[in-house]
């Protein structure tokens, strides 16, 4: 209230007299209640006025008009404020204004805060203050509505950021519910739905004063933007003057993208007063059907969209073929016999059929047969004659006919020929009158088309008008896709609750309100966005939330029986809705016997306080546990306790016989992945389960549920109902449950992928060019096509390069000729000048263009020195009227800056083209133009020698050149040159249409620009960050390459980058703002996937959720957090030691391969050959070699072995690297276990001899099994590899295999190898023999061997279950965590502090310990964070364990707790983490050891195979065969992580065999050789 006591004050010095005559006025209140006009100016209306109205409608009438006032006897009432108090005071029945005098001076404030406080400096302080004041009230003021949340609600809405945090969940819980609910109230609703458009526009500055944008009408206006909406003018639009239509095929059910064009062409027809035509394309008698007409029309009047007109297309038939025989008269159009298949190839190819030159004659002889419908004009399609040489596909001779000898369901046999949609179209949008044609971007390549058939055929041209297509996650759009569903019986028909259709999504509980909102949230724009359905639902939500009533449902299969002592059966009526009196009541049973959930009583804990939602509080007196689960709760009422704040809230039901039974239904996306790409088949993205049944049991009301009633189960979600509760059905007798669809709310889905689309606008007929310019821009536009074709075939840099400089050669030759640049293919060639028509009106035109000039410059300046609002608005509104009344003159709206759109231009030079239209006539003179000319050139010439770091006196005497010309040019027009030395164009538009890229290189320019502006970020970088001057020039080189790249593709230099000037606390906030937000009471901290169920999903989020990876924007690259780079960093040392006593000694070498390098060993690049990534190119130029990053480092490390090794002396050479390794492994990358970039230790030694170097192989294999054994508590197999799987150039592998549980499959925890001499003989590393007098050279003995962050994946597969990491205790960053428990304001210090000693207690006693302190988290949330993240154990301190000095003891891998005392922690915790270390082994032991089995026979192989089991068969050790074993051992389903079922894959010929495998065949049946060793198969990693 300090901030009204301040107002307060204030008022009554500065507002005397003001106060006085609101008190006169107050007087003159008469007792009689009488009724109030109150008028209110919809130029600048008052939303809080038009709220009061409606609340006092009884005693108060309004009217719209130009100002805004209320009469009161002699007094005139203008302000909002004084308004508002007379109406409330003269009508106190209504208590707007208060019950006392406190709650007047309350609303007092409250009444100015809302008109004053929401402007874009005050917004988020007042929105945190307004959730503040709400934490412990519904209303505003008192408990009742008041004139206070009318004012707080109209600042709210008059702010475009309130509509922008609110949909993310951002204005707090307080103001959301107090927002939603006040919105909620009818009067309200009543009075937001009456204002005029403006007045909800996601606009202003906010404050109920501030002026909006108003609308526009007449010529040139537009459709204002509606709120949320991106609604673009609508070109030549006038009142009255629109006609629209939307044109669907009868072909389907209409989806919310037809729904997305229905309501645009409604809003542009209701925004114009004009006319929308509801027109059925019926050209396709195959896909039309009479009971699709009759669907649309139904789901088209639920949309409530009404037509003016409706029509067929088929309605026009006779005319259409009337125009077809016109079109061949005039040799526009000819009949094509020609195969479909041949035809579609010579349309790629730009070749023109065999009948393009047919005879009029000859075509109207095959049209009749056509017409007929004979059999050889069933072959034949009438196509209009175009150009086949069009870069435009739609272009090159497009089909206009087609004769199908079927029956229309409107014309019946009548006509054997029908018309395509592109032909139909043109013709019906003139006929019916059509004004504005609203398509989606991506028919932008048939604009031509469209007005090529117009202008041919004489008709009127309506406007086509582009706006983006709807695009949703998920799903597909496609008529055809979804009929594919319903006709394979995937879905349950076209309303499936699956569906992107308008029945599908009201099925799902979608309301049509919502519908309309997103629809109208997404515009008209022409950006092309990814949507996710999260956007909708929330929509929806806030819509359904207020007004769906409650109900109580229980999973049935885990109820559990509640007593609830000294409680007699009774029924009591309870509110369907907590906050909204008006949904009704409902029966709630109340009795001695109840149920709850099974998952609710497992949380509970004897002695603690619970809510039980509609009934009050009670104690937990007594739970019955058997070895599973709980089985009985006894519950204490203690109903007089009304505290509710920090107690847990539980659903429960009555023990009842009228309980309602019930399924709840939950409907999953039909499409897997997000966003299909162009070429992906949907199908492949299918059978995924997608409904998921839950049996319920609900309270009795449910019974009284109707098919599409809303609810909201509690604390489960919103529901629709689909089928209601019978209680005996007709067919069986038995009763019939309740069916409930979960409505989804928005907080789960993926947020949008944005697409861009930058499509090639309709080329515009200009004048041609002179002389040959024509054939030479038309060689421009060829060899582009080749340059393309070129770089998109990836073809010799040479070949390239030489077809770029044929294309600039060309383009010079162009500018030679026609003075200016090439336009890109399918834009308008530059065209010849005609003087600009002067506007009408004359010299008065003149004159009010000049006053407009001045009068804005007045108000830019008044608006720079911070004047007066009073003063500013005054200034505002006198131009404003200048503008009218040049208007009222022209007949159109002056041009920006008050100066006139065109200017005379100069004649053109002879024999070339002016520029289409010059700024100044000055400027056009020819001087000019050869000053400007010169100026690009030089500026060209200054540009190459910079970027050929040129001499600098060179550069200087180039830039003085330059100088000079832009001097002279200056000189002789009075202005600085044009940047570049090109005239700006007066044109916008026509300038922005000619340097977009065509539609054929879109994709591409999007691409360089993308890649642009990340370089421009690198160079900035690299500038800002004190980079040396080389690296910032090779960055600048890189840039300006793909800088001449895309000048090159589209013949335009790139868009300048926007400015990036945010400041870091700017940076920060719009992070903050970006980041996804969950509602509140919703942490999803915990694991939503079972690791039996799915484990693709388990592993991603326990490794995300619990901070161990952060994914990257480069496929297959990982971020490795603390939490998992910590266990590495233990693994590290521990090995690092171990091999140091051996004598290795660490190094590093370089992570570039030479490619000759690699070559030198054949056998070894073929095994990675696929994986290697090469880097070819530094800067612009071409390596001469390419590089390749290294897979594995013997080619990088062994030349420098060959040099070192010159004696037997020089050996022993034992080395090792930790270091990054690439493979470009592009088959499903999984973090930790399959990457493209992974840490690693790669060993690497050359021995005199091969004993020496075996003994180290297996000595090192031993300290690969003690890392899995020692420190991650796994079991491994240790054992050799076969051939076939040993490592390439090696003479053998030995290795340890794991087993991970879940999957059944083995996975490789690291290798040793003894590669023998092959890469020392490929490499040269020899010495001279000791022992022998001939010095004859020997080979060393090589081995190599790795250890990879592969181990960390295996950890988190082994160990982990359904709560997150398990970690084991010796690799784990923290191996206890100390969470205070039971802390309260008095205890806090204290307990903090104990917990504090604890810890330094413990990391004196050598154990990694962390206490857990943090105010901000209570004590729950933090023990599942630490039992998410897998800390092995968790000390818990309470209040009476620091007085009973002990800790409780919480083990992460099996949940035990144990009480130990405070003064044996420092060794009792060391203790017991070895026994956490050993049980966690000995159980991954027993599940190993459990699902590995010894057979001898194929059947039982795979059998055991397919039961996720490791085998050990004998095995003859051939490849051939051991390849045919993996072959026939698989299986086509799928395993858990979406990869083909592999077959057999050896893992290991183990050292320990189980017995002799030469008394034994081979397993495989068809091998006739004995086993030479048992051999370990498996499905492997």
């Amino acid at each position: 209230m300090l901030i009204y006591r301040l107002y307060s004050a204030t008022r009554s010095k500065l507002l005397p007299s003001w106060t006085s005559h609101i008190s006169d006025i107050a007087k003159t209140t008469t007792t009689i209640r009488m009724k109030h006009t109150l008028t209110l100016d919809k130029t600048k209306p008052s939303l809080y006025l038009r709220l009061v109205a409606e609340t006092l409608k009884e005693s108060v009438a309004f009217k719209w008009d130009n100002v805004t006032e209320l009469k009161v006897n002699n007094v005139t009432l203008h302000s909002p404020e004084a308004i508002s108090r007379h109406l409330a005071r003269a009508n106190p029945q209504a208590g707007l204004y208060g019950n006392c005098p406190l709650e007047q001076a309350e609303v007092d404030h409250w009444i100015w805060f809302g008109l004053n406080k929401f402007g874009h400096g005050d917004f988020n302080t007042s929105m945190k203050y307004c959730n503040e004041v709400l934490s412990q009230s519904s209303f505003m003021v008192g408990n009742k509505l008041s004139l206070a949340d009318l004012s707080v609600l109209s600042g709210l809405k008059s702010n475009h950021s309130f509509n922008v945090v609110l949909d993310k969940g951002l204005c707090g819980s307080n103001l959301t519910r107090w927002y939603s609910f006040i919105s909620s109230i009818s009067e309200v609703q009543a009075g937001v739905s009456d204002m005029p458009v403006q007045t909800t526009a996601r606009g202003g500055k906010g404050g109920e004063g501030k002026k909006k944008k108003a609308a526009e009408s007449g010529a040139g206006g537009g459709a204002l933007k509606e709120e949320g909406g991106k609604f673009v003018e609508l070109p030549g639009a006038s009142k009255g003057n629109v006609v629209v239509r939307f044109p669907p095929e009868a072909s389907g059910y209409l989806h919310i993208g037809h729904a997305k064009a229905a309501l645009l062409n409604q809003h542009y027809a209701t925004s114009f007063e004009g006319k929308f035509i509801m027109r059925f394309d019926d050209t396709n008698p195959a896909k039309e059907n009479a009971e699709f007409e009759k669907i649309i029309l139904e789901d088209v009047e639920m949309l409530k969209i009404k037509g003016d007109i409706f029509s067929f297309t088929s309605n026009h038939f006779p005319a259409m073929l009337d125009y077809a025989v016109q079109m061949i008269n005039k040799g526009l159009a000819y009949v094509d016999d020609t195969d479909p298949a041949v035809m579609k190839d010579e349309r790629e190819k730009r070749q023109e059929s065999a009948n393009r030159s047919n005879s009029v004659g000859v075509n109207l002889e095959k049209w009749g047969e056509m017409v007929r419908g004979t059999d050889y004009g069933k072959t034949c399609c009438l196509r209009a004659k175009i150009d086949m040489l069009s870069d435009n596909g739609c272009l090159r001779d497009p089909t206009i006919y087609r004769c199908k000898d079927e029956p229309h369901p409107r014309t019946g046999n009548k006509f054997k020929v029908y018309p395509t949609y592109d032909f139909a179209c043109p013709i019906v949008d003139s006929v019916e009158g059509v004004t504005h044609a609203l398509r989606t971007t991506e028919y932008n390549d048939r604009d031509p088309q469209y007005y090529w058939f117009i202008d041919q055929l004489g008709l009127r041209r309506p406007l086509i008008w582009s706006y983006s297509r709807l695009n949703l996650t998920h799903t597909v759009l496609s008529k055809r896709k979804l009929a594919w569903f319903v006709d394979e019986g995937l879905v349950s028909g076209w309303d499936d609750p699956r569906f992107p259709t308008v029945r599908g999504v009201l099925r799902r509980g979608m309301t049509v309100e919502a519908l309309r909102q997103f629809i109208i949230l997404q515009g008209s724009a022409k950006s092309v966005v990814q949507m996710g359905w999260d956007k909708i639902w929330t929509i929806n939500k806030k819509i359904i939330d207020p007004i769906a009533p409650r109900y109580t449902g229980l999973a049935k299969s885990t109820l559990v029986p509640v007593t609830v002592s000294g409680v007699q059966t009774s029924v009591q009526k309870c509110a369907k809705h907590p906050k909204n009196t008006e949904v009704g009541e409902k029966d709630v049973h109340f009795g001695s016997s109840v149920y709850l959930e099974g998952e609710d009583a497992e949380n509970l804990k004897p002695g603690e306080k619970i809510t039980m939602i509609n009934w009050g509080n009670m104690i937990v007196d007594h739970i019955a546990r058997s070895p599973e689960k709980v089985t009985s709760v006894t519950l204490r009422p203690v109903l007089d306790d009304t505290d509710y704040k920090k107690t847990v809230k539980l659903t429960w039901l009555a023990d009842v016989p009228d309980n309602v039974p019930a399924v709840a239904r939950h409907y999953d996306n039909i499409i897997s992945k997000p966003v299909l790409g162009k070429d992906e088949d949907f199908k492949s993205y299918i059978g995924h389960q997608t409904v998921f049944e839950t049996e319920l049991i609900g309270d009795p009301s449910l019974r009284d549920l109707k098919k599409g009633d809303i609810i909201q189960l509690q604390r489960r979600g919103f529901y629709i109902c689909d089928l209601p509760y019978q209680s005996a059905s007709e067919f069986t007798g038995l009763p019939v449950p309740c069916i409930l669809i979960n409505i989804p709310d928005g907080r789960l889905q993926a947020p949008p992928t944005p697409a861009k689309s930058t499509p090639a606008p309709p080329a515009t007929p200009s004048a041609p060019l002179t002389g040959n310019g024509d054939a030479i821009l038309s060689a421009v536009h060829e060899q582009g096509v080749v340059v393309r074709n070129l770089k998109s075939q990836k073809a010799n840099n040479d070949e390239i390069k030489a077809a770029v400089d044929k294309l600039l050669a060309l383009k010079k030759q162009y500018k030679d000729l026609t003075g200016c640049d090439p336009p890109p293919a399918g834009a308008a060639p530059p065209a010849k000048p005609s003087p600009a028509q002067p506007a009408a009106g004359g010299g008065k035109a003149d004159e009010l263009l000049a006053a407009i000039e001045k009068q804005g410059n007045a108000v830019r300046n008044l608006k720079s020195q911070k004047a007066d609002k009073a003063q500013v608005k005054a200034a505002v509104d006198q131009l404003l009227a200048l503008k009218k009344q040049y208007k009222d003159v022209t007949g159109s709206d002056p041009p920006p800056g008050g100066k006139p759109a065109a200017q005379k231009s100069a004649p053109a030079k002879a024999g070339k083209a002016a520029p289409a239209q010059q700024s100044a006539p000055c400027e056009a003179s020819p001087e000019a133009d050869k000053l400007l000319g010169a100026i690009h050139v030089q500026g060209n010439v200054v540009r190459d020698l910079k970027s050929k770091k040129a001499p600098k006196d060179e550069v200087t005497a180039a830039v003085q050149l330059l100088i000079k010309h832009k001097s002279d040019y200056k000189a002789l027009t009075g202005k600085d040159a044009p940047p570049g030395g090109k005239a700006p164009s007066a044109n916008p538009t026509a300038t922005q249409a000619a340097t977009m890229p065509t539609a054929d290189n879109a994709g591409q320019a999007a691409e360089l620009e993308a890649k642009i502006k990340e370089q421009g970020d690198k160079v900035r970088a690299a500038k800002s960050s004190g980079a040396s001057k080389e690296s910032v020039q090779a960055l600048v080189n890189d840039l300006l390459k793909l800088k001449a790249d895309y000048k090159t593709l589209t013949g335009n230099d790139p868009p300048a980058a926007a400015p990036q000037q945010q400041s870091s606390k700017q940076k920060k906030k719009a992070q903050k703002a970006a980041a996804p937000k969950v509602e509140a009471g919703v942490t999803r901290l915990g694991l939503e996937a079972k690791k039996l169920e799915d484990l693709p999903n388990w592993y991603s989020q326990v490794i995300t959720k619990s901070e161990m990876i952060e994914y990257y924007d480069v496929s297959g690259c990982y971020i490795l957090r603390p939490w998992s780079f910590s266990i590495w960093e233990t693994i590290q040392k521990w090995f690092d030691d171990r091999i140091k006593e051996m004598g290795v000694q660490n190094c590093y070498f370089p992570m570039f391969v030479s490619h000759s390098a690699l070559e030198k060993e054949k056998t070894h690049i073929a095994d990675f050959a696929p994986e290697v990534a090469w880097v070819t190119k530094s800067g612009d130029s071409d390596l001469a070699e390419p590089v390749a990053i290294r897979p594995t480092s013997e080619t990088v490390m062994y030349p420098s072995y060959a040099t070192w090794v010159q004696s037997h002396r020089d050996l022993p050479i034992k080395l090792n690297q930790w270091c990054n390794v690439v493979r470009w492994e592009f088959k499903h990358p999984q973090p930790f276990l399959r990457t493209r970039e992974f840490l690693w230790q790669e060993g690497h030694s050359a021995f005199a001899t091969r004993p020496e170097a075996e003994e180290e192989v297996f000595a090192i294999l031993d300290l690969y099994y003690r890392v899995y054994k020692e420190l991650l508590a796994i079991p491994t197999v240790k054992g050799r590899k076969t051939e076939k799987e040993k490592f390439a150039g090696g003479d053998f592998t030995t290795t340890v295999e794991g087993y991970v549980g879940a999957t059944g499959r083995g996975i490789q925890g690291a290798t040793s190898h003894h590669l023998g001499q092959n890469f020392s003989k490929m490499f040269e590393i020899t010495f001279e023999d000791p022992n022998s007098d001939s010095k004859e050279k020997i080979y060393a003995h090589q081995n190599s061997w790795g250890l990879s962050t592969r181990t960390i994946g295996v950890v988190v597969m082994v160990h982990g279950d359904d709560k997150g990491l398990v970690m084991p205790p010796r690799v784990a960053m923290y191996q206890t965590v100390i969470v205070p428990c039971g802390i309260t304001d008095s205890n806090k210090d204290e307990l903090n502090a104990h917990c504090t000693a604890l810890q330094k207690c413990l990391k004196g006693a050598g154990v990694r310990c962390h206490a857990d302190l943090r105010p901000n988290y209570n004590t729950g949330w933090k023990f599942n964070h630490w039992e998410l993240k897998g800390v092995p154990l968790r000390i818990e301190v309470g209040p009476r364990d620091v007085k009973n000095n002990q800790v409780v003891v919480v083990r992460r891998d099996n949940g035990a707790k144990t009480t130990i005392s405070r003064d044996s922690l420092e060794t009792s915790i060391p203790s017991l983490l070895d026994t956490v270390h050993e049980d966690m082994y000995q159980r991954a032991l027993v599940e190993r050891d459990a699902n590995m089995v010894v057979t001898e026979q194929w059947e039982q192989l795979c059998s055991h195979l397919d039961q996720k089991k490791i085998i050990m068969a004998p095995f003859c050790g051939e490849i051939p065969c051991e390849d045919r074993i993996k072959k026939d051992s698989a299986r086509a389903e799928e395993t858990d992580d979406k990869a083909p079922a592999m077959g057999a894959k050896s893992l290991c010929i183990p050292f320990d065999q189980p017995g002799d495998a030469t008394a034994h065949k081979c397993v495989y049946p068809q091998c006739a050789n004995k086993g030479m060793f048992y051999t370990l198969f498996g499905r492997s990693y």
